[in-house]
């Protein structure tokens, strides 16, 4: 672990009866500092050390030896809360296995040959192409901000070839599955809490991930309007903490069947209870954690609905769809605004995509007619060529005595299996003919 660089400390008052909170710290010229915090609040004492820390590392970008254990504990300090928790968790799962495969070796050692070490490594323990190439991401990222910080002068990682992955098909439900996923959920309302009907037909409106409709509040959606708002949440006593992955915020719209659908859930909902799609009962429980320091932000994405998966692979097993999982649900909206003719940018923008190249994957499965277009062209430069020779009877050429000749053309298989071209007839075999 990284020197501590900043201590809490408690100074009694004169009376002795309370005592207040204190940093104590080197500055980055080295001097002594004590800043009194003014109150006895441990917890949001803690924070404010936490802060102050994170605050003297980024300012420190001289190169100090450190292992690379030490290594991710001081970058991830650094980092703060500049990256979601689930992509510090990638990057120090990938970091350990990086470790495990070189050795906890100084990270100012890491080198090129240290990389294509790890990366053979990680397909020999059995890793597809796609998850080597992700975690040879993450590593790359991690050294390069190293680089930026000026704690190193190249990233080890910076030439490493990532191992090539072919280009998933982009599923998507066809209308009769979508049909059959509902009539399905109806069927087996009365055994979940959760409304999944409506839950996965609002995916199919608005193209929403999972975690944006599980953290909707009643609040998000206008009636008048027809439209739902996609916006982050504040941690306060009724909602949790939870932000958009890609953007801000975005604006979407909701069919009239769907709005009387949602009228009659929020009709039918007890009072107190802002989400849409959280029930009661696990609202509560939810509350609880809370209350308990038990509810983390990573929570908000992963745990808003316990049994999520298993509970739709039941549904999709019971409406005898074969494959398929909740996300593409997301897939199939987008691909079918891309069927309806919007174009690539405003489906980026309904989306909350950042990167272009990530609605590009979408519009190429409705708008690549490579294929159709290939067949066309063939069918109209030799449809009636082929339907002719195939159909027709055939046309055999006549010898000058005006009978139909055998025509002995192109490659023919001997009796030895050879081919030849355009064979002369043996000696049996023209006595036949003018037999």
């Amino acid at each position: 672990m990284p020197k501590e660089l900043v201590r809490l400390r408690t100074r009694p008052s004169r009376d002795g009866q309370t005592f207040v909170f204190m940093l104590d710290y080197l500055d980055e010229d080295g001097k002594r500092k004590r800043i009194s915090l003014a109150h006895a609040d441990r917890r949001k004492a803690e924070k404010q050390k936490a802060q102050k820390e994170r605050e003297l590392r980024m300012g420190i970008v001289a190169p100090a030896s450190m292992n690379l254990s030490q290594f991710v504990s001081d970058s991830l300090t650094r980092t703060g809360d500049q990256i979601r928790e689930s992509t510090r968790r990638e990057y120090a799962s990938a970091m350990t296995d990086f470790i495990k495969a070189v050795g906890n070796l100084d990270y100012q050692k890491v080198g090129h040959k240290h990389g294509e070490q790890f990366l053979q490594a990680r397909l020999d323990t059995g890793d597809s192409a796609a998850t080597a190439a992700k975690k040879v991401r993450h590593l790359k990222r991690f050294f390069q901000l190293a680089v930026d910080r000026g704690q190193l002068d190249e990233n080890p990682f910076a030439r490493i070839k990532q191992p090539k992955t072919p280009k998933q098909k982009v599923r998507v439900y066809s209308s009769d599955e979508c049909d059959r996923l509902v009539r399905a959920c109806l069927e087996v309302r009365e055994r979940w809490v959760v409304q999944w009907d409506l839950l996965i037909a609002f995916a199919l409106v608005t193209g929403m991930r999972k975690g944006e409709m599980l953290n909707l509040v009643w609040g998000d959606i206008d009636f008048a309007a027809g439209v739902v708002e996609v916006q982050p949440k504040r941690s306060l006593p009724e909602t949790w903490e939870w932000r958009v992955k890609d953007t801000d915020r975005r604006t979407l719209g909701l069919t009239n069947a769907l709005l009387s659908q949602l009228a009659d859930l929020q009709a039918s909902s007890p009072e107190g209870y802002p989400y849409v799609f959280v029930p009661p009962v696990r609202y509560d429980h939810i509350q609880k954690l809370r209350a308990a320091g038990q509810w983390t932000y990573s929570d908000s994405r992963l745990k808003v609905i316990n049994n999520f998966r298993p509970q739709f692979t039941a549904i999709r097993t019971r409406a005898g769809v074969a494959t398929g999982r909740f996300h593409d649900l997301r897939s199939t909206a987008l691909t079918n605004w891309f069927a309806m003719g919007l174009k690539e940018y405003e489906v980026m923008r309904l989306a909350g995509h950042s990167k272009f190249e990530t609605t590009h994957r979408f519009y190429l499965a409705v708008a690549d007619d490579l294929v159709d277009r290939a067949r066309q062209a063939s069918d109209a430069a030799l449809g009636q060529v082929l339907a002719r020779a195939w159909h027709a009877p055939p046309n055999r050429p006549k010898n000058e005595e005006g009978q139909q000749a055998q025509v002995l053309a192109g490659p023919q298989l001997t009796q030895r299996g050879r081919r030849v071209s355009n064979p002369q007839p043996s000696d049996r075999q023209s006595d036949a003919l003018t037999n």
